[in-house]
Protein backbone atom coordinates (compact mmCIF):
# COMPACT_ATOMS: atom_id res chain seq x y z
CA UNK A 1 0.00 0.00 0.00
CA UNK A 2 1.21 3.39 -1.21
CA UNK A 3 -0.11 6.56 0.82
CA UNK A 4 0.48 10.12 1.14
CA UNK A 5 0.13 12.12 5.00
CA UNK A 6 -1.57 15.33 3.83
CA UNK A 7 -2.12 17.99 5.98
CA UNK A 8 -0.55 21.62 7.10
CA UNK A 9 2.71 22.26 9.32
CA UNK A 10 2.18 21.11 12.38
CA UNK A 11 -0.83 18.57 11.63
CA UNK A 12 1.48 15.86 13.00
CA UNK A 13 1.91 13.69 9.97
CA UNK A 14 5.76 13.28 10.99
CA UNK A 15 4.62 11.77 14.21
CA UNK A 16 1.82 8.99 12.58
CA UNK A 17 4.21 8.19 9.61
CA UNK A 18 6.17 7.14 12.66
CA UNK A 19 3.40 5.25 13.92
CA UNK A 20 2.81 3.68 10.22
CA UNK A 21 6.40 2.34 10.03
CA UNK A 22 6.91 0.86 13.19
CA UNK A 23 3.59 -1.08 13.56
CA UNK A 24 3.09 -1.64 9.73
CA UNK A 25 6.22 -2.01 8.12
CA UNK A 26 5.69 1.21 5.79
CA UNK A 27 8.75 2.90 4.32
CA UNK A 28 9.00 6.93 5.08
CA UNK A 29 10.11 8.52 2.15
CA UNK A 30 10.96 11.98 3.31
CA UNK A 31 12.03 14.50 0.67
CA UNK A 32 14.37 15.93 3.44
CA UNK A 33 16.02 12.42 4.16
CA UNK A 34 16.18 11.84 0.45
CA UNK A 35 18.05 14.98 -0.52
CA UNK A 36 20.30 15.05 2.44
CA UNK A 37 20.82 11.23 1.72
CA UNK A 38 21.39 11.93 -2.36
CA UNK A 39 23.89 15.03 -1.42
CA UNK A 40 26.18 12.65 0.01
CA UNK A 41 26.06 9.89 -2.59
CA UNK A 42 28.46 10.43 -4.75
CA UNK A 43 25.44 9.61 -7.78
CA UNK A 44 25.43 11.69 -10.32
CA UNK A 45 21.71 13.18 -9.36
CA UNK A 46 23.34 13.21 -5.74
CA UNK A 47 26.10 15.72 -7.18
CA UNK A 48 23.38 17.49 -9.06
CA UNK A 49 21.42 17.74 -6.09
CA UNK A 50 24.84 19.06 -4.06
CA UNK A 51 25.65 21.57 -6.66
CA UNK A 52 21.95 23.36 -6.10
CA UNK A 53 21.82 22.80 -2.47
CA UNK A 54 25.53 24.74 -2.54
CA UNK A 55 24.09 26.96 -4.69
CA UNK A 56 21.20 28.18 -2.01
CA UNK A 57 18.51 27.52 -4.99
CA UNK A 58 15.63 24.87 -4.73
CA UNK A 59 15.64 21.59 -5.99
CA UNK A 60 13.39 21.22 -9.22
CA UNK A 61 10.78 18.83 -8.75
CA UNK A 62 12.52 17.17 -11.81
CA UNK A 63 15.51 16.21 -8.93
CA UNK A 64 12.82 15.26 -6.31
CA UNK A 65 11.10 12.92 -8.68
CA UNK A 66 14.52 11.46 -9.77
CA UNK A 67 15.28 10.60 -6.30
CA UNK A 68 11.37 9.17 -5.49
CA UNK A 69 12.63 7.03 -8.23
CA UNK A 70 15.40 5.54 -7.23
CA UNK A 71 13.61 4.77 -3.46
CA UNK A 72 11.08 3.38 -6.28
CA UNK A 73 13.45 0.98 -7.65
CA UNK A 74 15.28 -0.10 -4.65
CA UNK A 75 14.27 -1.65 -1.78
CA UNK A 76 12.34 0.88 -0.49
CA UNK A 77 10.29 -0.26 -3.68
CA UNK A 78 9.20 -3.41 -2.27
CA UNK A 79 7.44 -2.01 0.54
CA UNK A 80 4.26 0.16 1.20
CA UNK A 81 5.29 3.55 1.07
CA UNK A 82 4.36 6.71 3.06
CA UNK A 83 5.02 9.98 0.54
CA UNK A 84 6.34 12.95 3.60
CA UNK A 85 6.27 16.24 2.29
CA UNK A 86 5.41 15.57 -1.69
CA UNK A 87 3.50 16.36 -3.48
CA UNK A 88 3.02 20.03 -2.26
CA UNK A 89 1.74 21.31 -5.62
CA UNK A 90 -0.50 20.02 -8.28
CA UNK A 91 2.34 19.83 -10.72
CA UNK A 92 3.91 17.50 -8.10
CA UNK A 93 1.07 15.01 -7.81
CA UNK A 94 0.91 14.94 -11.87
CA UNK A 95 4.04 14.03 -11.90
CA UNK A 96 4.16 11.81 -8.93
CA UNK A 97 1.08 9.45 -10.25
CA UNK A 98 3.08 9.67 -13.64
CA UNK A 99 5.99 7.78 -12.55
CA UNK A 100 3.81 5.72 -10.68
CA UNK A 101 2.26 4.26 -13.41
CA UNK A 102 5.61 4.03 -15.18
CA UNK A 103 6.68 2.13 -12.41
CA UNK A 104 3.46 -0.46 -12.64
CA UNK A 105 2.68 1.57 -9.21
CA UNK A 106 0.01 3.60 -7.86
CA UNK A 107 -1.55 6.03 -4.71
CA UNK A 108 -3.96 3.65 -2.75
CA UNK A 109 -5.06 6.17 -0.40
CA UNK A 110 -4.24 10.05 0.43
CA UNK A 111 -4.96 10.69 4.12
CA UNK A 112 -6.17 14.47 4.95
CA UNK A 113 -5.30 15.32 8.81
CA UNK A 114 -7.59 18.49 9.21
CA UNK A 115 -6.56 21.16 11.84
CA UNK A 116 -8.19 24.08 13.27
CA UNK A 117 -5.63 27.21 12.34
CA UNK A 118 -5.62 28.34 15.79
CA UNK A 119 -5.35 25.06 17.87
CA UNK A 120 -2.72 24.07 15.58
CA UNK A 121 -0.79 27.31 15.98
CA UNK A 122 -1.31 27.32 19.98
CA UNK A 123 0.16 22.99 19.43
CA UNK A 124 3.58 24.47 17.09
CA UNK A 125 4.65 27.29 19.35
CA UNK A 126 4.49 24.93 22.59
CA UNK A 127 6.52 22.26 20.95
CA UNK A 128 9.93 21.43 21.41
CA UNK A 129 11.94 18.36 21.31
CA UNK A 130 14.92 16.74 22.19
CA UNK A 131 18.26 17.54 20.85
CA UNK A 132 19.99 13.62 21.31
CA UNK A 133 16.90 10.86 20.35
CA UNK A 134 14.10 13.43 18.67
CA UNK A 135 11.41 12.89 20.99
CA UNK A 136 8.41 15.21 20.64
CA UNK A 137 7.37 17.41 23.25
CA UNK A 138 4.72 20.30 24.33
CA UNK A 139 4.67 22.70 27.31
CA UNK A 140 1.34 21.82 28.23
CA UNK A 141 0.22 19.07 26.39
CA UNK A 142 3.37 16.57 26.51
CA UNK A 143 5.90 17.78 29.00
CA UNK A 144 8.64 15.76 29.83
CA UNK A 145 8.07 13.21 33.13
CA UNK A 146 10.52 15.15 34.98
CA UNK A 147 11.75 18.32 33.96
CA UNK A 148 14.18 18.85 31.78
CA UNK A 149 14.84 15.56 31.51
CA UNK A 150 13.58 13.61 27.86
CA UNK A 151 11.40 10.32 29.42
CA UNK A 152 13.20 8.18 26.54
CA UNK A 153 16.84 9.12 26.80
CA UNK A 154 17.35 10.51 29.98
CA UNK A 155 18.95 13.75 27.68
CA UNK A 156 18.81 17.36 29.13
CA UNK A 157 19.05 19.09 25.92
CA UNK A 158 15.83 20.30 24.39
CA UNK A 159 16.19 22.43 21.56
CA UNK A 160 12.92 24.85 19.52
CA UNK A 161 12.47 25.47 15.96
CA UNK A 162 13.21 29.22 15.62
CA UNK A 163 10.35 29.58 13.49
CA UNK A 164 8.10 28.04 15.73
CA UNK A 165 6.33 30.97 16.17
CA UNK A 166 2.76 32.80 15.98
CA UNK A 167 4.15 34.96 13.42
CA UNK A 168 6.52 32.21 11.14
CA UNK A 169 3.54 29.46 11.54
CA UNK A 170 1.19 32.20 10.09
CA UNK A 171 3.55 32.31 6.77
CA UNK A 172 3.93 28.98 6.41
CA UNK A 173 -0.19 28.53 6.82
CA UNK A 174 -0.74 30.63 4.27
CA UNK A 175 1.93 29.33 1.80
CA UNK A 176 0.16 25.13 2.53
CA UNK A 177 -3.60 26.92 1.53
CA UNK A 178 -1.76 28.94 -1.24
CA UNK A 179 -0.04 25.71 -3.06
CA UNK A 180 -1.09 22.67 -0.91
CA UNK A 181 -4.53 22.60 -0.03
CA UNK A 182 -5.86 22.20 -4.09
CA UNK A 183 -4.29 18.88 -3.77
CA UNK A 184 -7.04 18.21 -1.33
CA UNK A 185 -9.83 18.42 -3.87
CA UNK A 186 -7.67 16.59 -6.17
CA UNK A 187 -7.39 13.52 -4.27
CA UNK A 188 -11.30 13.56 -3.73
CA UNK A 189 -11.94 13.49 -7.06
CA UNK A 190 -9.67 10.03 -7.50
CA UNK A 191 -11.58 9.13 -4.81
CA UNK A 192 -8.37 8.38 -2.87
CA UNK A 193 -9.15 11.35 0.10
CA UNK A 194 -9.62 9.73 3.79
CA UNK A 195 -9.96 12.55 6.30
CA UNK A 196 -8.81 12.47 9.56
CA UNK A 197 -8.96 14.76 12.89
CA UNK A 198 -5.50 15.72 13.47
CA UNK A 199 -5.78 17.51 16.77
CA UNK A 200 -6.82 14.24 18.56
CA UNK A 201 -4.60 12.16 20.84
CA UNK A 202 -1.86 10.79 18.87
CA UNK A 203 -3.40 7.21 19.77
CA UNK A 204 -6.60 7.93 18.45
CA UNK A 205 -5.27 9.72 15.57
CA UNK A 206 -3.46 6.57 14.65
CA UNK A 207 -5.92 4.21 15.31
CA UNK A 208 -8.57 6.38 13.21
CA UNK A 209 -5.83 5.84 10.33
CA UNK A 210 -5.34 2.54 10.42
CA UNK A 211 -9.29 1.96 10.42
CA UNK A 212 -8.75 4.26 7.38
CA UNK A 213 -6.54 2.06 5.39
CA UNK A 214 -8.15 -0.93 6.82
CA UNK A 215 -4.77 -2.20 8.62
Amino acid sequence: MNIILLGPPGAGKGTQARILVENHGFVQLSTGDMLRAAKSSGTDLGKRVAEVMARGDLVTDEIVIGLIEEQLDGEAGRHGLIFDGFPRTLAQADALEALMLSKGRKLDAVVEMRVDDDKLIDRITGRFTCGSCGEVYHDTTKPPAVAGVCDECGSNDFVRRSDDNAESVQVRLMAYYRSTSPLIGYYHAKGLLKSIDGLGEIGTIADEIKQALNL
